[in-house]
């Protein structure tokens, strides 16, 4: 099992799905729940799969791995649609372009203003299992929701407390125009419909971008600058920064501007105020 996790934190290339992020727009890195600490600056490193330890807790970061990439067969029961985790914290989380799990753990609990409340780390995957999974969330004395804990503990071990991440979130970018859905179809058929499928539905190469089987109106990705920031980063997968920043955001609005799931709790969000103009409801 070990060899087969370092074979496959080497080389997932899975696409497209969720991540963490409150709003948006701005300069800098889309996701952070609070203000930067005053510490230290960390630098990107997640652990070898050998420093991996023996007994219950490895085999808890063991599940917790499994349930990040093969959310569909592990977690089945609290996923309600074709999108797994590793959909878009890429390769398992250890990407730094799109909400790497890397040093997560340390950043928890926080405030985030969406909940009007502080999360723990159990909370923000649920969160991801409901808004972005279309699911329902995994009870806290679960081993499931305990091993993807652990997993993200394991993978943020080597990263000093109330250091700051620069890589925390995704790279924001900014449209220099308003988003253009017209062109946004253009690029869509050009760059994504080769793996998205030219309904968006999905194929064996990339998941469903909308309709039943995508993420829901209340997921982070269905704010435009979000859907941009990750696209320009991370699309073509293999391939990030091939856009330009206006193709971004333009395929961006086209794919958000397609039905996809409700999401009925959006009305308790931001209890105190406060929610980003750009929110789609």
């Amino acid at each position: 099992m070990r060899h087969f996790m370092l074979g496959s934190l080497l080389a997932i290339a899975v696409v497209g799905g969720c991540v963490g992020s409150q709003g948006s727009g701005g300069v800098g890195r889309s996701g952070l729940g609070q203000a930067e600490s005053g510490g230290i600056d960390a630098v990107f490193s997640h652990p070898s799969p050998d420093s991996i330890p023996g007994g219950q807790r490895g085999e808890q970061i063991r599940l917790g791995y499994q349930l990040v990439v093969h959310t569909q067969e592990f977690a089945a029961s609290y996923v309600g649609n074709g999108l797994t985790c590793a959909n878009c914290h890429l390769d398992a989380g250890l990407d730094p372009n799109s909400a790497s799990y890397v040093g997560l753990s340390r950043a928890y609990p926080e405030y985030r203003a969406r909940a009007g409340r502080v999360v723990t780390l159990a909370d923000r995957i649920n969160e991801c299992f409901e808004r972005n999974l279309n699911g329902k969330p995994i009870p806290q004395d679960s081993h499931k929701l305990q091993a993807i804990v652990a997993y993200i503990e394991w993978l943020s071990k080597d990263v000093p407390a109330d250091s700051r991440m620069a890589w925390r979130g995704i790279p924001t970018i900014q449209s220099p125009k308003p988003p253009d859905a017209v062109n946004g179809v253009k690029v869509f058929t050009a760059r994504c419909a080769f793996c998205h499928g030219a309904d968006g539905q999905g194929t064996m190469a990339g998941p469903p971008l909308w309709g039943p089987q995508s993420y829901t109106l209340g997921a982070e990705l269905a704010l435009v600058p979000v859907a941009a920031a990750f696209i320009k980063s991370n699309m073509p997968r293999t391939r990030g920064w091939a856009l330009s920043d206006q193709d971004a955001y333009d395929v961006a609005a086209y794919i958000n501007a397609q039905p996809r799931p409700d999401f009925p709790d959006k009305g308790h969000d931001w209890p105190k105020g406060g929610k980003p103009a750009d929110v789609p409801y």
